[in-house]
């Protein structure tokens, strides 16, 4: 029988960077979220693996061993037949990729060897709020953090990660400041904001659309927070409700209809 699974994208709402070892791996602090949509999986064990992409985002994704899918079904020991609907943009700063393998690791397992596929992949086992810090490897899941209104904006461009690093002239930035005690929406909200994406400048440097995409959401009514996510280049904006979202996200759309829009929420805490 076939397990459908979805693979939600991945925001980094807070991305500090914090050092760089001698490796030249970039040391992160990072407050990462999902969000209710993302690509979807179709999984049949088989005889042989294959691999078939279909969805708005299908063109130029590999189908064959090159596809972190395909990898994840081969570190979990199984051989599948695997439909992958991609509707999240790739190389977009949101984990697609990532979040794919992960979803194969996590109904087949080998959870235990998930970086072998990758830095952002452990982050991606659970859709639980999580502070990520090291290279990705060191991870908290964090409580009371609330289900926020989101849009989440793309404005179309590539934005090779190593190239934002590259730009990145400051490696030694400060860490993430300790959450409030009192964890009202409001106060998250208030100490979100005095949090930062270290990636955004260097990333609006080498794609300037991306600057484009946050003036569109700080645009919109009611938008209470724009920020760029990961690497970029997809932005989200922070709202009030549902329908505000829902309302911005027709509004950016119709203005750019080049753009990937989605309104959504992000999953909260479970006790959030």
């Amino acid at each position: 029988m076939a397990t459908e699974v979805v693979a939600p994208a991945k925001i980094n709402l807070t991305l500090h960077v914090t050092g760089q070892r001698a490796d030249g791996y970039h040391l992160l602090d990072s407050l990462v979220v999902f969000a209710e949509l993302g690509d979807r999986l179709r999984l049949d064990r088989a005889d042989r693996m294959s691999l078939r992409v279909t969805g708005r985002f299908a063109k130029g994704v590999p189908e064959d061993a090159r596809n972190l899918v395909w990898r994840a079904a081969e570190l979990a020991g199984v051989r599948l037949r695997i439909g992958l609907d991609k509707e999240l943009p790739h190389g977009a700063g949101i984990g697609g990729g990532s979040s794919d393998a992960a979803a194969v690791l996590r109904v087949f397992g080998g959870e235990g060897r998930a970086v072998e596929l990758g830095a952002d992949v452990p982050v991606c086992l659970s859709d639980a709020p999580q502070q990520m810090r090291g290279i990705g490897d060191a991870l908290i899941q964090v409580p009371d953090v609330p289900a926020l209104p989101l849009v989440l904006v793309n404005p179309g461009v590539h934005v090779p990660t190593p190239e934002v690093f590259r730009a990145l002239t400051r490696k030694d930035n400060a860490a993430m400041g300790a959450l409030p005690q009192e964890r009202s929406r409001a106060a998250f909200l208030s100490w979100l904001g005095a949090q930062r994406n270290d990636l955004e400048a260097p990333a609006i440097a080498t794609a300037p659309d991306i600057r484009d995409a946050l003036q569109a959401l700080c645009g919109t009514a009611d938008c209470r927070l724009a920020r760029m996510s990961g690497s970029g280049a997809t932005c989200f904006g922070i709202y009030d409700n549902d329908t505000a979202a829902r309302e911005a996200a027709a509004r950016i759309a119709a203005a750019h209809p080049g753009w990937w829009v989605q309104a959504t929420r992000s999953i909260g805490s479970a006790a959030a």
